[in-house]
């Protein structure tokens, strides 16, 4: 005989045998629908008296929704800020003016006064690609990491941990051990797109006991399968041309020594998609951080969701991946401290995210340039170095 238990009389209503959620009332399911609660906050205001107010819960997340958007908008401006200072800072230092000059100049359509041509180059053809690159692939691999984080309930989640950057490195390093720079950069994406979407559908079957996804379970999958595929791209470099190797090295440590303007559109198209995408689906992402039995009740299709946010997590991973190489922690860190800073509700934190990726990038990629000038340092070893330590002190302080 099914036993069902209700909160506040037919607030939410869930078979105590299967554990499924039969109904919930429209006080829970409006909770979710304005954005303003997570997922277990819409189901404890569902089974909990109301207290007398006067004043609407519309009303009361106004305020909030003022503080994210000026925070979004300070954040939008010191990464322009910062992205104009990291163009002038390398093993040949240049002022901002003189950056802000070529900028204007080569928007404009004309050469840039009073500026020598060797300083136009550096700043028009490699400084700037690579700056831009950079913040792109910094805000795409944060806004990974929060949905990752959100579609599992494990916040010790990233696209590095869970196995989708190393199967997206797998990919690359297959493409350029076997084809070479014959088919090009096209070729390269799609091996790497390949290779992530196959190690997240092998996390995901690991990570399945008993009918439901195991975030524990999820995690030490993805450790493994990370192990996994980094150990059969080692097996392909050992293998194959020794020529290679170099080129390969650059997708096992991550690095920005790559960009070009040719290589922006693609990047930018996925982050665009894809971060529309995702807040679009930012009230799914709020009830699916509450755990799977709020997110049902709440009217989310939670498999469904979960597998759309895989393939799109494992696009944008491999969109980064292909242009980057394997860079960890910024999905990892970046997540966390957004978090702690602005709070968990995913309509705020996917921007904030993204910003503080792309600043977190920007800056990891000057110290990679001027910490053994005039060699470029590799961009993962930075963002290790600094995301190990910052996540130990996160660890600390609980």
């Amino acid at each position: 005989m099914r036993g069902v238990e209700e909160a506040a009389g037919e607030s939410v209503r869930v078979d105590s045998g299967s554990g499924s959620v039969l109904s919930a009332s429209p006080d829970c399911a409006a909770a979710y629908a304005s954005g303003s609660a997570s997922g277990s906050e819409a189901l404890t205001a569902a089974a909990t008296p109301a207290a007398p107010t006067s004043y609407s819960t519309r009303s009361a997340s106004r305020p909030a929704n003022r503080r994210a958007r000026r925070a979004i908008w300070l954040g939008a401006v010191l990464l322009l800020a910062s992205m104009l200072a990291a163009t002038g800072l390398g093993p040949v230092a240049i002022a901002p003016g003189t950056v802000a000059r070529v900028l204007l100049a080569h928007l404009g359509g004309h050469a840039a006064p009073r500026v020598a041509p060797g300083i136009d180059t550096i700043v028009w053809l490699i400084r700037l690609p690579r700056v831009l690159l950079g913040a792109l692939v910094g805000a795409t691999l944060a806004m990974v990491g929060v949905a990752l984080q959100a579609a599992t309930g494990n916040r010790m989640v990233d696209p590095h941990l869970l196995g989708v950057s190393s199967g997206a490195s797998l990919g690359a390093v297959a493409a350029t051990v076997w084809f070479g720079a014959a088919f090009g950069w096209l070729t390269l994406s799609a091996f790497a797109f390949a290779g992530a979407l196959g190690a997240t559908a092998l996390v995901i079957v690991l990570g399945v006991r008993a009918g439901r996804l195991d975030s524990s379970r999820l995690l030490l999958s993805g450790v493994a399968v990370s192990f996994a595929m980094m150990a059969l791209a080692n097996l392909l470099i050992y293998l194959g041309d020794p020529r290679a190797a170099q080129s390969v090295l650059f997708w096992m440590l991550g690095g920005l020594g790559l960009a070009r303007w040719s290589l922006l559109p693609v990047p930018v198209l996925c982050l665009v998609a894809g971060g529309l995408l995702l807040m679009g689906r930012r009230r799914e992402l709020n009830a699916l951080t509450s755990g799977d039995v709020a997110a049902a009740a709440l009217g989310v299709d939670v498999s469904a969701r979960r597998r759309e946010l895989f393939v799109v997590c494992s696009l944008l991973t491999a969109a980064a991946v292909a242009v980057s190489g394997a860079i960890g922690f910024v999905g990892l860190v970046v997540p966390h401290v957004c978090r702690r800073l602005f709070g968990a509700e995913h309509g705020g934190l996917l921007p904030m995210a993204a910003l503080g990726g792309a600043l977190a990038l920007v800056w990891a990629d000057v110290l990679a340039r001027i910490l053994i000038a005039p060699d470029d340092l590799p961009i993962g070893v930075i963002t290790a170095l600094i995301g190990g330590a910052m996540l130990v002190g996160l660890v600390r302080r609980g």
